[in-house]
């Protein structure tokens, strides 16, 4: 599903235009972010958590010319699904 698809069942779901179901999914896309890159974590219950986890440094190796490069430490969004997310998938 893309963005586009995404906007249609929410449009659907929620009983709103497309335009208004863009804004809302822009939005709340934007407010993740923006906690994401204050450093909070954001939780919906029922369906997962969004944080922020630190990966550090290391060492890693050019496919093509087989060198040892230095990888940066970094930053890295990610998401843990929730127990009903599981569920539902499963």
């Amino acid at each position: 599903m893309n963005k586009t698809e995404l906007v249609e069942k929410i449009a659907a779901g929620a009983g709103l235009s497309k335009a208004d179901a863009k804004k809302a999914l822009d939005a709340t896309v934007e407010a993740i972010k923006a906690a994401l890159a204050a450093g909070d974590k954001v939780q919906l219950v029922g369906f997962g958590t969004f944080a922020v986890a630190e990966r550090p440094a290391r060492e890693g190796i050019n496919p093509a010319t087989k060198q040892k490069i230095k990888i940066a430490a970094k930053k890295v969004a990610k998401f843990k699904a929730g127990a009903e997310l599981a569920d539902a998938v499963n």
